[in-house]
């Protein structure tokens, strides 16, 4: 148990931030799931949106430091290279 207040503040904040994080990267892992069926469903619209999205939302955790950059550089790789594909 914590014994300063500031190790009960930074507590409380561990807290809240890993709550954020799992729900971010939980977010992540659904749109990657999304863009991978629609890619896989053969609709390129519904492909090019679910992209937008998975995209997005990689690049917002990459600027927190929630994923690494490269990881990021990676999966969009892909994605593009799928998008260019279909």
């Amino acid at each position: 148990m914590a014994n300063t207040k500031s190790a009960l503040k930074n507590d409380r904040k561990r807290v809240v931030r890993t709550v954020r994080n799992r729900s971010t990267k939980s977010r992540i892992k659904t749109l990657s799931k999304k863009y991978q069926e629609a890619v896989a469903s053969g609709d390129a619209e519904a492909a090019k949106t679910a992209a937008v999205s998975y995209i997005s939302a990689l690049d917002k955790a990459s600027k927190s430091n929630l994923v690494h950059p490269n990881a990021v550089a990676r999966a969009k790789s892909k994605v593009s290279k799928h998008a260019l594909s279909a």
